[in-house]
């Protein structure tokens, strides 16, 4: 393959897609002040490098609720990848699967959770639950997924609504989205320009579907996606179902992280959503040493958002991250060249952690953790100096 790197594949995949499919995979909420954030708390890291060190051997590998990993990373729930790419989820698994990483799928996939999890074969499978259809319908989601395999469950928090996203209201899109084929008509000189994957999209037009529909249930629709939204108080009859780890998604708080272990959570992923949902939170990657803190050890903490290279996964290891969950640079991937183009991208972001690593004379995620790390902040004349507010320093916590 010859995506080389992130950025790149960003490109290549803006050439790729229609542009309103590309800014709905690119587009935040609002004025995108928070998806922003994301990306610069990671150019804002200072590691303090080792030197005169070499690790003679890298072992990327975590263990994760029970899960043994080749590296800390799992594949992001994002819905309707079938606009992206016919390949879509199944594909998507299956990248994942082939090089070891977990993958999460959203309850507004294109194709079934059955589908996908038969497809894609894959030992490291959580499933992202939203209450499609209210509590009846969450129910029924959380039979069949485990039914199929899925281990670990993904309750969301952070979306009783959907955010306001300037870039799709600009193609005339509205969540929850519409990708049929008559909805886009009107899109037509777009869609023209980008003939591969109007081709791809006619020969398989339920790629643009969702696919977890749910049948006898009032609502089982993604029309209805918000009409009953998951609270805090569903998590312990949410227990009483699923019989696997729960962890929760959307935490950019401390408070809200106490909230998590007193509920029974079994793990917690601070997100906001890729700066999807509610404009103008903080960076989570500036959120996590805080979160980790309180956590102290006793679930794992994943974050996501603005990651774009292996290097970026090892920053949110050195502040404490037990496992980074991918998002958008796999979208760049599918877009591409389908599974194989997922494939590549989680390859290149494995790889580019092997030699931060090896750059950094850690020989496993442990050594990692123990690197000293500290975000920095550039003055108006361009000098950096240490912002000692969001020190963490490795081996601390």
């Amino acid at each position: 393959m010859r995506i080389s790197s992130v950025p790149h594949a960003r490109e290549w995949a803006q050439r790729r897609l229609p542009r309103a499919v590309f800014d709905v995979v690119e587009g935040g909420a609002e004025r995108e002040v928070t998806e922003r954030r994301n990306r610069e708390a990671f150019d804002a890291v200072t590691w303090q490098q080792p030197v005169g060190v070499q690790a003679e051997s890298i072992d990327t590998s975590i263990e994760l609720l029970g899960q043994r990993l080749s590296a800390p990373m799992l594949t992001a729930p994002c819905g309707l990848a079938g606009a992206v790419h016919p390949d879509a989820e199944p594909g998507v698994f299956s990248a994942a699967a082939a090089l070891g990483l977990g993958a999460v799928l959203s309850t507004t996939a294109t194709r079934s959770l059955e589908t996908v999890a038969s497809a894609g074969a894959h030992p490291h499978a959580w499933f992202q639950c939203y209450f499609l259809g209210g509590r009846s319908g969450a129910e029924q989601l959380l039979e069949r997924a485990g039914a199929a395999g899925y281990q670990t469950l993904v309750l969301t928090l952070d979306t009783p609504m959907p955010g306001i996203r300037y870039r799709d209201a600009g193609h005339g899109l509205t969540l929850p989205m519409n990708y049929r084929l008559g909805a886009m008509a009107r899109l037509a000189p777009q869609v023209l320009r980008r003939p591969g994957w109007l081709a791809r999209v006619a020969r398989r037009p339920s790629t643009l579907s969702m696919g977890n529909g749910l049948h006898g249930v009032p609502g089982g629709g993604l029309d209805r996606l918000f009409d009953e939204v998951p609270t805090w108080a569903d998590l312990a009859w949410i227990r009483e179902r699923w019989s696997g780890p729960i962890v929760v998604k959307g935490l950019t708080r401390v408070a809200d992280a106490q909230r998590a272990l007193a509920e029974g959570a079994d793990g917690i992923i601070i997100s906001n959503h890729g700066g999807r949902q509610l404009d103008g939170q903080p960076a989570t990657l500036r959120v996590l040493p805080q979160i980790v803190d309180e956590v102290a050890g006793r679930v794992p903490v994943l974050v996501d958002g603005g990651i774009r290279s292996g290097a970026d996964v090892a920053r949110a290891l050195a502040f404490g991250a037990s496992a980074v969950l991918i998002g958008r640079p796999y979208l760049y991937g599918l877009a591409i060249a389908g599974e194989a183009g997922a494939r590549r991208v989680l390859d290149l972001l494995v790889s580019e952690l092997t030699r931060t690593m090896q750059l950094l004379g850690t020989p496993d995620i442990e050594a990692l953790r123990k690197v000293p790390v500290q975000f920095d902040v550039t003055s108006r004349f361009g000098i950096e100096r240490q912002d000692d507010a969001q020190v963490t320093l490795g081996g601390a916590r």
